[in-house]
């Protein structure tokens, strides 16, 4: 296994002395952080692979983090936290979450999505089998290799997750992809979630790639799925 090194937001010690047991027990390195001030610190000294963060903190609550987070830093976070209403997931969905698991959380799927993510995230920073790295449609640009995004020759910041369905669909662009083909493309195997999750970053990537171009990239296929636009 790669050396994958994570950073814990959690400002109960003893919720982040366990899920830093959990994960050094599937092999990774991790890096306690107790509040969101701090979580800042730490993220701005070194790339972390993932972030694991609670949303009630001190200093700086995680939804303000991740909003931070986002401006310049494409790494997967997942939410942990109590607040695991449906208004609650779908905001920090919006907000450029990736992955949200609810408190009390069991140890076997923390690392499982863990693992998910990391997984989907290193395969989509390098280029693909074929060789092929840059995708277009229209004046939407997709470098894999660079991992950017620009639309009408703006740069668009996305999300890991964002950049892996963009790909996705920029890569078969005459495709359509239903919702459980991308749960199983982009989620990678088992899918954690329900049908809100795809549906919020697929509005979350539209409204990011709207404020750069008034070109509509991704079509919806009413009762189907999604599919990149004929430009």
């Amino acid at each position: 296994m790669d050396s994958y090194n994570i950073l814990v937001v959690e400002d109960d010690q003893d919720i982040n002395r366990l899920l830093c047991k959990i994960l050094e027990g599937g092999g990774y390195c991790c890096r306690p952080a107790f509040s969101g001030s701090e979580a800042v610190l730490w993220a701005e000294q070194y790339d972390y692979d993932l972030i694991l963060l609670d949303l009630m903190l001190p200093g700086l609550t995680g939804e303000e983090f991740i909003e931070q987070m986002r401006r310049k830093k494409t790494m997967p976070i997942i939410v942990l936290s109590a607040k695991a209403g449906l208004e609650s997931r779908v905001n920090v969905l919006k907000l450029g979450a990736d992955d949200f698991i609810p408190k009390p959380f069991d140890n076997a799927e923390v690392l499982a999505r863990v693992e998910a993510q990391l997984r989907r995230y290193k395969q989509f920073s390098r280029p693909d089998g074929e060789g092929k790295t840059v995708y277009a449609c229209g004046d939407l640009v997709l470098d894999r290799e660079s991992v950017t995004v620009t639309a009408g020759g703006k740069p668009v910041q996305v999300t890991a997750r964002e950049f892996e369905i963009l790909s996705l669909l920029m890569g078969h662009p005459k495709k359509v992809y239903t919702r459980e083909q991308l749960y199983e493309q982009v989620w990678g195997g088992e899918f954690f979630g329900d049908d809100n999750t795809v549906n919020v970053h697929i509005s979350n990537l539209r409204a990011k790639l709207a404020k750069a171009s008034d070109a509509e990239y991704i079509k919806t296929v009413w009762g189907i799925g999604f599919k990149m636009n004929e430009l």
